[in-house]
């Protein structure tokens, strides 16, 4: 009876790994191909017309790097509050060896000072830890901002390390370096080690350009297709969105009109001060206003022609949304700010404003190294919600009486 058991179970089982494998073939084909720079990518269609896409990346002028002090080569992980109990369990689930444990853990090689234990791995043992022992370690210095480049890591949207590096000036064993240290945070690649690559520049000039390197930011150029035979009030309608000192129909209209002209790009479609900050990076000079702008900051100005400074004052900024905007439950307009609230304490962690489809223009930072993009909503949703899944609310600015 089991004999005949067994050989059903078995000849079930074998019967079907063909149809398994199919399944999985085919799953893996219906995975979305990753998007990258060199390639142009139609948007779906909708009110705002046909946009094409692709991508380009931005990286900090060398004076913007030159104001940021290198970190030092020595790679330190601090952790906060913890015991030398709580790493063993933290080092043990991230399956590290445990003559390695043993060596980080030595009373003689940890810092235990003001509440703080820190740990220094050694520069063969940090290369040689996995994605995935990187990703549990590295989630837990994530959390606290004595390390800072585990707090904001850098971010490799799109998640193709090779697209990333494309066109950097480094040699070829500094990118086989990062390749090797970068983990997943949540559902998007990233990079912690700047300290550990550090050791393997050769010149204080090729140290600042692996700096400059690692400040590449990707972002979308965004055209709108148009012909005569569009509807040009309807997306002039679109593209108007509220409070705008600019008549778009003309401008669709003279592009639409234009012989072997069939594409006008978005920025042109912005207001005054999205047109004027997109692509770049905060100037010194806003840095007067004793902070530099941020994401909320960004977002409520979008349709203004000069900027309201006082929106840096977070307060003040919730006080305009609850104002002067209108909770949206339907479907997105060019100029809705969407507010990414915190699944855990329901705090606004981020804002930026819905440009169309599924394109956003947001700026994701307070410092100078962030410079205001257009980025897919998706990707701004893997930055801010790495940690839990969190929410999108949308707000519409109120019409004028």
């Amino acid at each position: 009876m089991n004999g005949l058991f067994r050989c059903f179970v078995f000849g079930a089982i074998f019967g079907i790994l063909p149809n398994l494998n199919s399944l999985l073939l085919a799953e893996e084909a219906a995975k979305p191909v990753p998007e990258i720079s060199g390639k142009v990518y139609p948007s779906k269609p909708g009110p705002w017309g046909n946009l094409f896409y692709y991508y380009i990346y931005l990286e900090a002028p060398a004076d913007f790097v030159n104001r940021f002090p290198m970190p030092n080569s020595v790679t330190r992980w601090s952790f906060p509050g913890s015991s030398v109990s709580d790493l063993k369990k933290l080092f043990t689930k991230a399956g590290l060896a445990q003559a390695l444990q043993d060596y980080l853990l030595d009373g003689d090689r940890l810092l235990n000072e003001d509440g703080i234990l820190t740990v220094f791995p050694p520069l063969p043992d940090l290369e040689a830890l996995t994605q995935e022992q990187r990703s549990v370690i590295y989630s837990e210095l994530g959390r606290h901002v004595i390390n800072p480049y585990h707090h904001e890591p850098v971010l490799i949207h799109g998640g193709d390390i090779e697209d990333w590096l494309k066109g950097s000036r480094l040699r070829d064993e500094l990118r086989e370096s990062i390749k090797r240290m970068t983990y997943m945070r949540g559902n998007q690649l990233a990079f912690s080690d700047l300290a550990a690559v550090l050791n393997y520049t050769s010149s204080a000039e090729e140290a600042g350009d692996f700096f400059k390197t690692i400040t590449r930011m990707r972002t979308m150029i965004v055209r709108l297709q148009l012909s005569e035979d569009d509807d040009l009030e309807a997306l002039a309608g679109y593209w108007t969105g509220r409070h705008r000192y600019k008549d778009i129909l003309p401008i669709l209209s003279s592009v639409a009109e234009t012989e072997e002209v069939a594409m006008i790009d978005v920025v042109h479609l912005l207001p005054s001060m999205a047109r004027r900050y997109l692509y770049t990076y905060p100037p010194v000079d806003l840095a007067m206003n004793g902070r530099m702008p941020d994401c909320h900051w960004t977002s409520l100005n979008f349709f203004n022609h000069w900027a309201r400074q006082y929106y840096l004052d977070t307060r003040l900024a919730a006080s305009a949304i609850l104002q002067d905007y209108e909770e949206v439950k339907g479907a997105y307009e060019f100029g809705d700010v969407l507010m990414f609230m915190d699944g855990d304490s329901g705090n606004a962690i981020h804002s930026c404003v819905y440009v169309a489809d599924d394109i956003v223009f947001t700026k994701n930072g307070e410092n100078m190294v962030a410079p205001w993009l257009l980025m897919k909503l998706e990707d701004v949703r893997k930055v801010y919600f790495h940690a839990n899944p969190g929410r999108v609310d949308g707000y519409r600015l109120k019409r004028r009486e």
